[in-house]
């Protein structure tokens, strides 16, 4: 994957997991792992998608 790749990922898993809204569980959890999966698949780390939550938030 190319680095356009795996930014586009780690941004849609941080929209995921920040959508999801914790444990009122907002949408499906499935959609949430799947996106995580995708990205940590491209070569990002947790740090990354944490990194990626926290500028959406501060947005």
């Amino acid at each position: 994957m190319t680095q356009d790749q795996r930014t586009a990922a780690v941004r849609e898993a941080a929209r995921e997991v920040l959508a999801h809204g914790g444990p009122e569980c907002l949408t499906d959890p499935r959609e949430v792992m799947q996106a995580v999966g995708r990205a940590l698949d491209a070569g990002a780390s947790n740090e990354d998608i944490k990194a990626e939550m926290r500028r959406q938030r501060g947005a």
